[in-house]
């Protein structure tokens, strides 16, 4: 054994006794982590949630930091290591342990937390003594180079490691942290670079875009956890299906089934999908039975930082039975009294699921059990879908952005408001970055062009002149432009939101501007678990006071229900292709029999190698169904694109709805399906034209373009404490949209609004696959006399969309229950 060699067995023998004095047993994939690091190679981590990925990086960052210290005689000082998490709640778990570990391995290390929630005071403090160990977001790390003197805080950094890169890699915030990590090269001598990451397939593709394309020069390496997590599940079954809803996305008909897993458990974490479906399910479950008050809680992401951290605290400290919560708690949280989960409707994908189920049995060896709840009858085949892909390994992979040229506008304007960036070396640092790899000269110029001038069609107007070459750097010289770019760095785009707050001016969280705009003073409505009373709006606050009142609005939020994923859809078809083949071997299944032999009774039940399309007549107008149950994304393209093929041959109008399973054309005037409905109409040639041309593609790219131009700084969203209203940035924003569609359509920010919408809104990828396999199948056109229970749903969520003026929704779903003499 080489001298080297010895030298590192005794630094990794170090952290087995620490792992050994806690009565701990490391995993292989631990230890080989180790080793790597200490042998300088970068690389991601991947295993799975509750095995122990916190500490097989930062046991080696420490065992790292005791080499240097013994052999160089080298004392940490400054900023030694960034742990960059991707919500707030996850900051505090990561700091318990690693204060854990560097008292255990004799490290006199301290740790920070720096997000958006640390006062100003301990900021300055972090910034003149830096804590060896930061925690922070990737907003965060932009924050701080946007202040003068971020290049030796950075300097001395040996160490970045982000956390849950699979959440990440998939946004804008990913490429955010892409651009941190390649400035904090050129700053650091010595820098080591690691992921972490659970529930991902694309795992070789997630490290490039961590690390940057492949260089043959670049030690790296993908560390893969042979552990199995052991996942139970159980799909709760209505008493009778044949009078559960066919449609909808409560769940509330299974209530008082949830009721006894929540008594029987020591502590539950109840997932529903969005934060209002989170706030009626939490009145709900105190309505059923008042007893739990006090003994449930609720957390989300709307709710006041103060209440959330309450709630954390409560569930470590086993006070709490049971918490309703959404995606605010999904990721790497550490909660180890919580033994089972419930999971409210589908969570439209595998790997979601798999992420909340380890919520429980959060410690390596445990088996974690999640009940799955259906909103909905054809919900349940999901539950069989998701248990099916979980034994078989299958998992989504993350699709990462690359090119998005309003993240590089403002990391630029980061740059250049504090010390400045030289153009040539902060190009090839950007084109060292996966997202930016293919970027030209051409592109880079007309980038600095657009931030130094305003581009073609901005140049006449100051504000948009927002940088300047001086002492051979580019800086922001006018100090508003500064200020106001220093507000709203970030990528994360949401409306227009106020604080709502009691009469004493206690916070209780955010709400959306679009949802208060609708109560008058004296309303009621339903927020953080409490019955509120509108008192006024001052500013941008909500002043409220407890009402007694048992009724009133639950508020809603912008973004609306998850898509089906393409792992999930895949495994449905299959579940629904095998029940028409004769083949029923799961329970969940065999439940839905009454539905699938009334669907095939009334239209047909589809086999694989086969596609259904349904025409039939009613006093609505003519509907045309056809069900790829590819997700609402994807049907959403498929429907304005075969909308637009039909009526370039035939002059009519469509109304498009859909749902996950399938998509409605609905029409005033009788369509020839012999004609009009054949293979053809499903082929992809000419299919990017076609969408272009598409009845709703420039309305998509306009309301995309207001999130680009929120991220480039092109509108301004306000100063804290005075945002501006949320229609003041949308008649701002679709101006501009205007103006570049008409004088600058080489725009680069025009041109990748187009690009996002057909990549992340309509998957045109995925929908290309889609069209494909469609082409593919024997066409099935049956033309039922009334709804069948596939297209049931559909209709119904049209129909809750639609404005209804003297008709409530209830008494128009009742008569579509009429017509199918349910």
């Amino acid at each position: 054994m080489s001298k080297n060699k010895a030298k590192q067995e005794d630094y990794l023998s170090t952290g087995l006794k620490w792992f050994k004095k806690n009565k701990w047993k490391p995993f292989p994939f631990q230890t080989e982590t180790w080793q790597l690091y200490l042998d300088g190679f970068d690389g991601l981590v991947n295993a799975p949630t509750g095995s122990g990925k916190t500490y097989s990086l930062f046991v080696a960052i420490c065992l790292e930091a005791l080499r240097r210290e013994k052999e160089e005689g080298e004392l940490a000082k400054g900023l030694q290591a960034i742990w960059i998490a991707p919500i707030r709640a996850l900051t505090k778990e990561i700091k318990y342990a690693s204060e854990r570990a560097l008292a255990g391995l004799g490290l006199d290390w301290q740790v920070g937390i720096r997000s958006g929630d640390t006062k100003t005071t301990e900021r300055k403090k972090q910034l003149t003594n830096p804590p060896q160990v930061l925690i922070t977001t990737p907003e965060s790390l932009h924050v701080i180079m946007s202040t003068n003197g971020y290049s030796k805080f950075f300097s001395n950094v040996r160490a970045i490691v982000v956390d849950e890169w699979h959440e990440l890699m998939g946004s804008k915030r990913g490429v955010q942290t892409q651009l941190a990590i390649a400035r904090i090269k050129t700053l650091s001598d010595e820098l080591r670079v690691w992921g972490i990451s659970a529930t991902i397939d694309n795992l070789d593709e997630a490290m490039d875009v961590l690390l940057g394309p492949d260089q043959q020069s670049h030690k790296r390496k993908l560390v893969v956890a042979q552990y199995e997590k052991k996942i139970a599940i159980e799909t709760i079954i209505p008493d009778d299906i044949e009078t559960y809803p066919w449609a909808g996305h409560l769940g509330i008909r299974l209530l008082e089934k949830v009721l006894p897993i929540i008594k029987k458990g020591r502590s539950t974490l109840i997932f529903t999908n969005t934060r209002s479906q989170c706030e009626i399910w939490y009145q709900k479950l105190l309505d059923i039975d008042p007893d739990l008050s006090g003994q449930i809680a609720m957390h989300h992401g709307s709710i006041s930082r103060e209440l959330r951290e309450w709630v954390e605290d409560a569930i470590h400290e086993e006070r709490l039975k049971a918490v309703v919560c959404t995606s605010s708690l999904d990721l790497g949280v550490d909660f180890r009294p919580v033994e089972t989960i419930v999971q409210i409707g589908s969570p439209k994908g595998v790997s979601r699921f798999i992420q909340r189920a380890g919520r429980s049995g959060h410690q390596p060896g445990a088996v974690s059990k999640i009940y799955f709840v259906p909103t909905h009858s054809l919900e349940m085949a999901e539950g069989a879908a998701l248990r099916t892909a979980i034994a078989e390994g299958v998992q989504e992979p993350r699709l990462p952005y690359i090119r998005s040229f309003d993240v590089l506008i403002q990391y630029l304007m980061t740059l250049a408001v504090s010390e400045g960036f030289e153009s040539e070396k902060t190009y090839q640092e950007i084109k060292s970055t996966f997202c930016y790899n293919s970027i030209n000269k051409e592109e880079w110029n007309w980038v600095i062009n657009f931030l130094q001038y305003g581009g073609d069609s901005l140049t006449a107007y100051d504000e948009y002149r927002k940088i300047a070459l001086h002492s051979g750097k580019f800086r922001v010289l006018d100090k508003h432009i500064a200020k106001r770019h220093k507000f709203n760095i970030g990528t994360i785009v949401s409306t227009s939101s106020l604080m709502v707050k009691f009469l004493s001016g206690k916070k209780i969280g955010n709400i959306e501007e679009w949802f208060i705009a609708q109560l008058e003073p004296g309303d009621t409505f339903w927020f953080g678990g409490k019955s509120l009373e509108l008192v006024r709006i001052k500013e941008m606050s909500v002043q409220v006071k407890k009402s007694k009142k048992k009724s009133g609005k639950v508020p809603s939020w912008m973004g609306g229900r998850m898509p089906l994923s393409s792992m999930l859809a895949k495994q449905l078809r299959r579940k629904f292709s095998d029940y028409a083949n004769g083949v029923i071997n799961e329970i969940e299944i065999e439940v839905l029999t009454p539905l699938f032999e009334k669907q095939r009774k009334v239209s047909h039940l589809p086999k694989a190698d086969e596609f259904l399309i349904e025409y039939f007549e009613t006093s609505e107008g003519h509907h045309l169904l056809m069900y790829p149950f590819e997700g609402r994304f994807v049907h959403e393209g498929i429907g304005a694109l075969l909308a637009s093929r039909i009526s370039r041959q035939l002059s009519i109008s469509f109304s498009i709805a859909m749902n996950d399973y399938g998509l409605e054309l609905l029409s005033d005037k009788k369509i020839d399906t012999d004609k009009f409905i054949n293979n053809e109409l499903f082929t992809t040639d000419n299919l990017f034209e076609d969408i272009q041309k598409s009845v709703n593609s420039i309305q998509m790219a306009r309301r995309k373009f207001r999130d680009i131009a929120k991220i480039s700084g092109l509108i301004f969203q306000g100063f804290p404490g005075k945002k501006k209203k949320e229609r003041h940035l949308q008649s701002s924003s679709s101006l501009l949209f205007d103006v570049f569609k008409e004088y600058d359509p080489n725009n680069l920010l025009f041109s990748q609004t187009f690009e996002e919408v057909l990549t992340f809104q309509l998957e045109e990828s995925r929908l290309r696959s889609a069209l494909q396999r469609i082409q593919g199948q024997k066409l099935i056109l049956s033309q039922p006399a009334h709804y069948s229970p596939f297209s049931f749903p559909i209709i119904v969520d049209r129909l809750n969309r639609e404005k209804v003026s003297s008709e409530s929704i209830s008494d128009r779903v009742a008569k579509l229950k009429a017509e199918l003499g349910l």
